[in-house]
């Protein structure tokens, strides 16, 4: 295996031999950070970032519904963006960051189920599992360490990282033949439009088991008040390399 100081150095020489920091370069180098970042966590707080209410012993009540936890963990909650990530996982290994972002805030703010059982579900099948990036990512984002809670709007997050649909058509292929613009909210199809695209809710693909609490309107992100879409990129005030980054991204789980 590679070890991150290998990697860390492979990259600084690459940027030297290559006119400087791109982007690429730029996250990569990030998500070390990151990754130093939660074992720091973990030495500080100890065991208590595997307690339900976290280091900051905040105390919330949790769900431990069997049909919420299974209908999560198999890609049936009828939320495409949420169903194909984990499904995705379930048959890889494999999770973008963005997806372990999105189906962790689905699972504890949306479903109001006790965090641990994602973590656990993410230990268990992620192979670049990580305990402390993992249980540190997860207990962020229940809101339990008493930093900024991000709560992601599903619909607004499906829109933007997968506007045409190809990617939750390729994991839910229950939904191959629905139209882009209908992919990611299929329970708004009309009864005789499901007929018609050979996809009844409730029957081809799961209703909703919880609706999200917002769709998506164009508006502004739920998590921060920032606009999505391209004007969302910008230079941070680190980033002196070539490219664009992001303002709105956050902590990561993809830092094993």
């Amino acid at each position: 295996c590679l070890s991150p100081r290998m990697i860390y150095w492979k990259t600084r020489e690459y940027e030297n031999t290559h006119g400087g920091q791109t982007v690429d370069t730029y996250w990569l180098i990030f998500e070390l950070m990151w990754r130093d970042f939660f074992r720091f966590y973990c030495v500080k707080h100890g065991d208590s970032v595997f307690h339900l209410s976290g280091p900051k012993n905040t105390r919330r009540a949790w769900s431990r519904e069997s049909k919420l936890i299974n209908a999560w963990k198999n890609g049936q909650t009828g939320i495409p963006w949420v169903d194909a990530n984990m499904r995705e996982l379930l048959n890889t290994g494999f999770m973008s960051n963005r997806g372990r972002q999105n189906v962790a805030s689905y699972l504890v703010h949306d479903l109001g189920v006790d965090w641990r059982y994602g973590a656990d579900h993410f230990e268990s099948l992620l192979l670049d599992h990580d305990v402390c990036s993992n249980y540190g990512n997860w207990v962020a984002a229940a809101g339990l360490t008493g930093g900024r809670i991000n709560r992601f709007n599903m619909s607004k997050q499906a829109n933007d990282y997968d506007k045409d649909g190809r990617y939750v058509k390729m994991w839910c292929p229950e939904l191959k033949e629905l139209p882009s613009k209908s992919v990611h909210s299929p329970w708004g199809l009309s009864s005789s439009e499901q007929s018609r695209l050979g996809v009844l809710i409730g029957t081809d693909y799961p209703a909703p088991i919880r609706a999200p609490k917002r769709g998506f309107t164009g508006g502004k992100d739920n998590r921060s008040g920032r606009n999505g879409g391209g004007k969302g990129y910008k230079k941070t005030k680190n980033f002196r390399g070539k490219g664009r980054v992001h303002r709105g991204r956050t902590q990561d789980f993809y830092t094993s």
